[in-house]
């Protein structure tokens, strides 16, 4: 069966792999049928850590630990194409973060460009950003697994869609049930939440597709996606798991995500 898995082209890994965390999040989303009631606040910071821990985790070990090793293979001086990759990543975040309008659950001042857009769907443009970066990380390394043709690098791929896979199952409930709560019926919460996951295939093809037709550019890429990933969370999920009066289930969270991706990602890997 691996054997086959690996004879795929790298942009149909990709898009079986980020199609998976698609999934995960509209798995999320649908449990508006099931809630009456919004997340208590307690869980929602905790599960907040929680993708955060996910997300450090994985952009060590999923990531820059395998851009640099590849980097080495290359000829390069490991730590460049790291670096340097994780630097843009962050920047293209940076910018993306400054131009995309958006609104975070539980703030009523919208960021980035001033735009006319509703508050709902600025609610979902802000979990979109999230998942660019998953979705570039989880296509990339599926990616790589097909272009060196390795086993254990397409577990270690396998082990970084399951763990956003994981993390992303919250955050699609996340968006339903504040929409649900803002007046939307079930049916329209659970699409708008699903399709804030929708960019992640998009994000995991474009990856692909571009470490298919430039040479030496995979290892700048996998840091890039880490770059995007860490900045989404230092930014981000990090401050709204603590912003509430006791931070404890933020850091909780934090601290088992992290743990929960790294051993998915040695034990697979």
């Amino acid at each position: 069966m691996v054997e086959y898995i690996l004879t795929l082209s790298p942009l149909t890994l990709a898009l079986i792999g980020t199609t998976f965390t698609f999934l995960a999040t509209a798995a999320g989303s649908a449990m508006v049928f099931l809630m009456k009631k919004d997340v208590n606040p307690k869980v929602q910071h905790g599960f907040l850590g929680f993708a955060a821990g996910v997300m450090i985790a994985a952009s060590v070990w999923s990531l820059l630990i395998p851009a640099i090793e590849m980097a080495e293979e290359q000829g390069m001086t490991g730590w460049i194409p790291a670096a340097g990759g994780f630097v843009a990543g962050g920047i293209f975040l940076y910018f993306l973060d400054k131009i995309l309008p958006h609104l975070h659950i539980d703030q009523d001042k919208p960021e980035g460009m001033k735009s006319s857009f509703k508050r709902t769907t600025m609610l979902v443009l802000a979990v979109t950003l999230h998942n660019i970066p998953e979705g570039m990380a989880v296509g990339l390394s599926f990616g790589l697994a097909a272009q060196i043709n390795s086993q254990a690098a397409l577990m270690s791929a396998f082990a970084l869609a399951l763990g956003m896979g994981i993390q992303n199952f919250p955050e699609g409930a996340a968006i339903s049930l504040p929409l649900r709560n803002e007046g939307f019926s079930k049916t329209r919460s659970f699409i708008y939440g699903a399709l804030s996951g929708i960019v992640e295939p998009a994000a995991g093809v474009v990856g692909a597709l571009l470490v298919s037709t430039v040479a030496g550019i995979m290892p700048w890429m996998l840091a890039f996606a880490a770059g995007a990933m860490i900045y989404v969370v230092v930014e981000e999920l990090i401050p709204e798991s603590q912003s509430f009066e006791h931070s404890h289930a933020g850091t909780i969270g934090t601290m088992l995500g992290f743990l929960l991706m790294m051993v998915l990602d040695v034990s697979l890997g």
